[in-house]
């Protein structure tokens, strides 16, 4: 179905709506001219159009029109198509359709700093985490070493944080890449000063490991105080054993630093 054919009234009715009119350029609004106006727009006002029906909670009118936005080219819509099939979002979930829109965004050559670089940036990571673990009942299978190559391409190029920690895992799990817990604590160093509490949980960790026990027990704990309701579980687990571990005036040491860090951060 297509928000733009003839005889969708209250689609169209939306459209008038969000109209932004041009500079020197008059509507009028009986439904033969929106149709022919809005089939000059360009992809962007579409897209732009699409935000508002989402936003607004009418996702099947937004769904259509980010499907047009994205077939003329806007990756903006290509991502965010992307992002309601991953996430089953006002469609059903579809991996393998997330997985098709994702590429088709991170295929775009986009410069560090431009307007797009965060859609590009995260298409990168969303491929390599399915590229990690594959898709199942479909052609895409685990791939570590393809999943390393977006992660490094998001990590480097466009500095992500959460790339930045899959690459440190990656590296420390030597999953796709030689094992090496020196390039492991390096990406997580990068992603925990942009404020990525996974990297500042797995940093603290290596540090402890290696004797450095009161600072890395303090970054466990202040990157428990910080993390995602996802990432909770598995930092609080690490953190109280490290915790169980140190001695009693590493633990109060550690305590007060971690309430340093939280305000002058991991830098």
């Amino acid at each position: 179905m297509r928000i733009f054919e003839a005889g969708k009234t209250a689609v169209l009715a939306g459209l008038v709506a969000s109209f932004v009119t041009l500079p020197g350029t008059a509507y009028a609004l009986d439904e033969n001219t929106v149709i022919q106006e809005q089939e000059k727009r360009s992809p962007w006002a579409v897209f732009r159009f699409a935000f508002s029906a989402y936003k607004r909670g009418d996702k099947e009118e937004a769904l259509e029109a980010y499907r047009y936005a994205a077939e003329n080219g806007q990756v903006g819509a290509r991502w965010k198509l992307a992002r309601m099939y991953a996430e089953g979002d006002g469609v059903a979930r579809n991996d393998r359709e997330a997985f098709k829109f994702f590429s088709a965004v991170a295929q775009q050559d986009v410069r560090p700093g431009s307007p797009d670089e965060t859609y590009v940036s995260d298409a990168l990571v969303a491929l390599g985490k399915y590229l990690k673990t594959g898709i199942p009942d479909s052609p895409i299978r685990a791939n570590p070493l393809a999943a390393q190559e977006h992660f490094m391409r998001a990590a480097a190029t466009y500095r992500n944080p959460e790339a930045q920690y899959q690459v440190g895992r990656m590296f420390l799990d030597g999953e796709g890449v030689a094992q090496s817990v020196q390039q492991a604590a390096r990406w997580f160093q990068l992603a925990a000063e942009k404020g990525h509490s996974g990297a500042q949980a797995m940093l603290g960790h290596i540090l402890f490991e290696s004797g450095r026990v009161v600072k890395g027990l303090a970054m466990m704990t202040a990157a428990l105080d910080r993390a995602a309701p996802n990432d909770v579980g598995w930092i609080r687990a690490m953190q109280e054993q490290a915790f169980a571990l140190a001695g009693e005036s590493d633990r109060r040491t550690a305590i007060a630093l971690a309430h340093d860090l939280r305000d002058n951060g991991f830098d």
